[in-house]
């Protein structure tokens, strides 16, 4: 059964489908610590995009694929091996926060225990996974895949210590971490081993090593927060509160995971290296693309899960239909124009790339239903339900597979764009079906649905305007940004567009005497 995160009785908080006074205040609190997870968000992208420059450039399509591929084996094992406990931290920890270190041993021990016995298994096996899932690496496939089980406890820390961090300390501390050690570290270790011609091995260790570093800051991190917060040791009440919520999430916390990258790995192994490489470039651009939501969904989850907790149903609504519009006119332009020029993106990789402009049209496309509903999938989350979020996880993960399985023999990287963009439109709908029934608010407002509107048919009458007489190519691409460009100024000439802009500008400004929706969710 699902709980309710309204508590007590049920009652609905005031304001009916509206947002209360203090839900204004939460939209505002969301405001102010989204634009910092935006701005830190903005720099992750640019550097995991520079990030993925050097290793096509550096190592060529057939190279990247391998790169893309241990790196999705390193994703999906941890995933595996967090448990969902990672998510659970988030769920818990605000609402319990005087048991902070009593949760976080809870959410610990299984997971680093699972990540010895993979790491351990990984180990032992390699030389029988190496050809299957690094099948171009040759001789250093079997020292990668050990390289792997080596660092995959470390980064299973590292993942529920940033998980931790997301939760009981400011914004500020995750996103020099997550948004600033990592990305920004990675293409200068990486990039320092492609110029110096160290090959793939050390490209790996470049790759790994910032994952112990990040893990110690994380700790460091933690220890005011926690400290003389419930340092009794855990009880059985402990045990099933906490995992009852993860136990769910592990399963799907897998699944998100994979969504991308079982892709690179199916086509690794059903097309061959060098179509794995490229769908691994596409794949960059249309996470890339995801940077707004990322940035809103690390800034407000914590707060969800107090605004649900605590039974403010239409606070959480409000915040989240406010979220979604910041996220339709931040990403729905870029995978706009991702779809419009998609040969010109991929040219910027290497001229061997321009195969996949088919495969990232189509996942543009996609990814446009994806942001426009909004962080649905933490909404859900965040209000208790786990097992409804994993039923639409793995509901996509199927579409992902079987259509990959499919397709990717016969279209290559495309067949993989249009597995993954089937299973990414399944899990976002019926996630966000899901969510309006649990949260029992509106999840979308006329107001968003005119922004949308808006917003697409703009860049689509650019898009069109260009690409018709000039190609899609990479100077196309350049007037049409700036033509989009010199629309966005001309827009805030009107006085109504600067009026609204100035009104989202206030809220993050912070104010006097406002109270944390933490302080109130307990």
């Amino acid at each position: 059964m699902v709980p309710d995160p309204r508590g007590g009785n049920g009652t609905r908080p005031a304001g009916g489908n509206g947002a209360s006074g203090d839900g204004r205040e939460s939209v505002r609190r969301s405001a102010r610590s989204g634009a910092l997870g935006l701005a830190g968000a903005a720099v992750s992208g640019l550097f995991g995009f520079l990030l993925t420059v050097v290793v096509t450039r550096g190592f060529g399509t057939a190279g990247s694929g391998a790169f893309f591929a241990l790196v999705g084996v390193v994703t999906v094992a941890g995933a595996l091996c967090c448990l969902g406990a990672d998510t659970g931290l988030i769920w818990a920890l605000p609402r319990w926060r005087d048991r902070g270190v009593r949760i976080l041993i809870v959410a610990l021990v299984p997971p680093l225990l699972a990540s010895v016995l993979l790491a351990t298994a990984v180990a032992a096996t390699a030389g029988m996974l190496a050809p299957r899932l690094l099948p171009d690496a040759g001789g250093d496939g079997v020292l990668l895949l050990r390289l792997v089980a080596a660092a995959l406890p470390v980064a299973v820390a590292m993942t529920l210590l940033l998980a931790a961090v997301r939760a009981v300390r400011p914004i500020r501390h995750y996103v020099a971490v997550q948004f600033l050690l990592l990305p920004i570290s990675r293409p200068v270790l990486v990039g320092t081993v492609a110029l110096a011609g160290a090959g793939l091995v050390a490209a790996a260790i470049g790759w790994l090593v910032p994952v112990a570093v990040a893990a110690l800051a994380c700790a460091a991190m933690l220890v005011p927060a926690l400290r003389g917060a419930g340092g009794a040791r855990p009880n059985g009440t402990d045990w099933r509160r906490f995992w009852g919520f993860a136990s769910a999430r592990a399963a799907s916390a897998a699944i998100d995971a994979a969504s991308m990258w079982v892709g690179v790995l199916l086509t690794a192994a059903l097309a061959g290296q060098s179509e794995a490489g490229v769908f691994g470039a596409v794949g960059r651009y249309v996470l890339a693309g995801q940077l707004a939501m990322q940035g809103l969904r690390v800034a407000v989850a914590p707060q969800l899960s107090a605004l649900l907790g605590a039974g403010r149903r239409a606070d959480a609504a409000a915040v989240h239909r406010q979220t979604t519009t910041w996220v339709i006119v931040l990403s729905w332009p870029v995978y706009l124009l991702l779809a419009f020029f998609a040969p010109g993106f991929l040219r910027l990789f290497g001229s061997g790339f321009t195969a996949g402009a088919g495969a990232l049209t189509v996942l543009a496309v996609a990814m446009l239903v994806n942001v426009g509903l909004g962080n649905v999938q933490t909404l859900l989350l965040m209000s208790g339900a786990s097992r409804i979020h994993l039923a639409a996880a793995a509901a996509g993960l199927a579409v992902t597979v079987g259509g990959g399985i499919a397709l990717i023999p016969r279209y290559g990287a495309l067949g993989a764009a249009l597995a993954w963009s089937g299973g990414i439109v399944v899990e976002n709908v019926s996630a966000a079906l899901a969510a309006r029934r649990v949260v029992g608010e509106p999840l979308v407002s006329a107001a968003l649905l005119r922004t949308a509107l808006g917003v697409g048919a703009a860049v689509c009458a650019v898009g069109v305007a260009v690409t018709v007489p000039a190609g899609r190519g990479v100077l196309p691409l350049v007037v049409a940004v700036g033509l989009l460009a010199i629309g966005a100024a001309g827009a805030l000439a009107v006085p109504g567009v600067r009026g609204r802009l100035k009104a989202v500008v206030a809220t993050l400004r912070p104010r006097p005497g406002a109270v944390s929706v933490n302080r109130e969710g307990r």
